[in-house]
């Protein structure tokens, strides 16, 4: 794909004055307002996110469950229908291609969403790996296909999204009440005369909800959605609101925090893997690592109003130990905070250390993730 790529939400964006940025290859609004207002309406209220960008692929058959139990690091088939997991694309070395989550939509139908720069990657691997489970069995019944052009996406995050969702009359037809439905779940229904998935998932430490739809019916969702949140507070917001927001829920994002040189147990995500699989790609990669003395992801909380970057180094003393992968001023509260490898010695919660700013030395302490809990 050659340029730039825009949502299907573009007229939206700049109706709205929102500002642009490249992302992953495609033009996204980074913001509208002001980051810190935005930041603020997801925490307090509500925002709207046009996350259309990122990537779709069905996975379908009478052994789709048993396709990406191989395919992926966690156990797939034990999902319920209608609930949704968080899980990783693994390369044979162990290392993460992509984080990615999975919803079962039916007994033999799964939907998997990867992040939008790894689309062609994800799409490589998934579709190598069909061929590799299939073998020489032609009668393994799966099939995979992308089918990212074809839908849009929009997430309402914040304390206020159930109601703004339950406001909306054009939703029709969920299999569940949204008052029933748990987080990492999904409902099915209709958005007027468009299919519509609700999932109860979201990528900002709120309650929320991201909403699936033809790529057609995108405007009008959108509209929809900003027309009945207006009474909640409900606010367009853009990439920098989602960056700050993910970073005080502790959440990791590819390229930073992620990538193929980094195993699962180095980012906190051990858990993920279902080691106990008979086979799965990427297993025997991890079988041979020995990530004993590799750096291991921490919280990094300083003082007063500089923040560290992706790229500060970290010291203990002299001796540098790391390196900051996202770092801010946190809105919410009101202190720098970071994410950074650093060495096992180094990353117990607690332990003072510094990062260099410029050249200039400061104090930060190593803090367990995630940095915000939202109360209920």
């Amino acid at each position: 794909m050659t340029g730039p790529r825009y949502t299907p939400l573009r007229d939206r964006h700049e109706a709205l004055g929102a500002a642009f940025t490249d992302f992953g290859g495609w033009m996204m609004p980074v913001r509208y307002s002001s980051d810190l207002a935005e930041h603020h309406a997801v925490r307090e209220a509500a925002g709207l996110f046009d996350i259309s960008h990122m990537a779709e692929f069905d996975v379908e058959g009478a052994d789709a469950a048993a396709f990406l139990d191989y395919a992926l690091a966690g156990r797939v088939s034990a999902m319920a229908v209608g609930k949704a997991k968080y899980s990783l694309v693994l390369a044979e070395s162990g290392g993460i291609v992509d984080d990615v989550i999975v919803y079962r939509l039916g007994e033999q139908r799964y939907l998997v969403i990867a992040n939008a720069g790894n689309r062609e990657a994800v799409a490589r691997a998934l579709t190598a790996r069909v061929a590799d489970y299939r073998g020489a069995d032609t009668g393994r019944d799966v099939s995979v296909e992308d089918v990212s052009d074809a839908f849009a996406l929009i997430a309402v995050q914040g304390p206020a999204a159930r109601g703004i969702l339950e406001a909306l009359d054009d939703i029709a037809d969920l299999d569940r009440p949204l008052s029933e439905l748990p987080y990492y779940a999904a409902a099915q229904g209709r958005f007027r005369q468009w299919p519509l998935l609700v999932a109860r998932t979201g990528y900002t430490g709120e309650d929320g909800f991201e909403l699936l739809v033809p790529a057609e019916a995108a405007g009008d969702l959108w509209d929809a959605l900003l027309s009945a949140g207006e009474p909640h507070g409900l606010v367009p917001a853009g990439l920098a609101a989602r960056d700050t927001l993910r970073l005080e829920a502790g959440m990791p994002l590819y390229g930073h925090e992620l990538s193929l040189d980094i195993v699962p147990a180095q980012a906190g995500l051990g858990r993920v893997v279902a080691a106990d699989k008979e086979d799965f790609v990427g297993r025997t990669g991890l079988d041979t690592v020995d990530a004993g003395d590799a750096p291991v992801l921490v919280g990094l909380v300083g003082e007063g109003r500089r923040a560290g970057r992706a790229g500060y180094e970290v010291f203990d003393g002299d001796e540098r130990v790391g390196e900051i992968t996202s770092g801010a001023l946190s809105p919410t509260l009101g202190h720098p905070i970071a994410m950074a490898f650093v060495a096992p010695a180094a990353a117990v919660p607690g332990t003072p250390l510094t990062i260099d700013v410029r050249g200039t030395r400061l104090p930060v302490t190593v803090a367990a993730l995630p940095f915000y809990r939202r109360a209920h």
